[in-house]
């Protein structure tokens, strides 16, 4: 059985992993006061699931590429301030390690998803006729 849903995509389930851990640790008291911290790595995680959800809604393999491309780039984003959160001690270096390997993850199954769209074979658009 194929996926219905963005929600049934390994590359979307890992990210919203890592997008509630995100929100999770920036709650606590030592990152709750680094506002402007909070926001930026609230918002490129937020962004790579949304991406990730808007893509799968697209008609064609290679347009929901473009927008799990745009995802990645949001992954890598979200890593980098997992570092710089790890360096101001708003992590444990376990906490840090723990979550870069799922932002890891996360990548690399969006990375083989855009793999697997690149060679998808786009579906015939929909006339509104029965096709014969």
């Amino acid at each position: 059985m194929g996926v219905r849903r963005f929600e049934d995509l390994v590359a979307w389930q890992l990210a919203y992993q890592l997008q509630e851990e995100v929100f999770a640790f920036t709650a606590l008291a030592c990152a709750s006061r680094d506002v402007s911290y909070c926001t930026q790595i609230r918002e490129s995680a937020r962004s790579a699931t949304s991406n990730i959800a808007e893509g799968f809604g697209r008609y064609y393999p290679k347009e929901f590429a473009r927008f799990l491309r745009i995802a990645g780039s949001s992954l890598h984003e979200t890593k980098n301030h997992l570092h710089d959160g790890n360096n101001r001690h708003y992590l444990s270096d376990s906490e840090h390690d723990r979550l870069v390997r799922l932002a890891l993850r996360a990548l690399k199954a969006n990375t083989r998803l855009i793999a697997y769209l690149l060679m998808a074979k786009a579906p015939e658009p929909f006339t509104g006729k029965k096709n014969l």
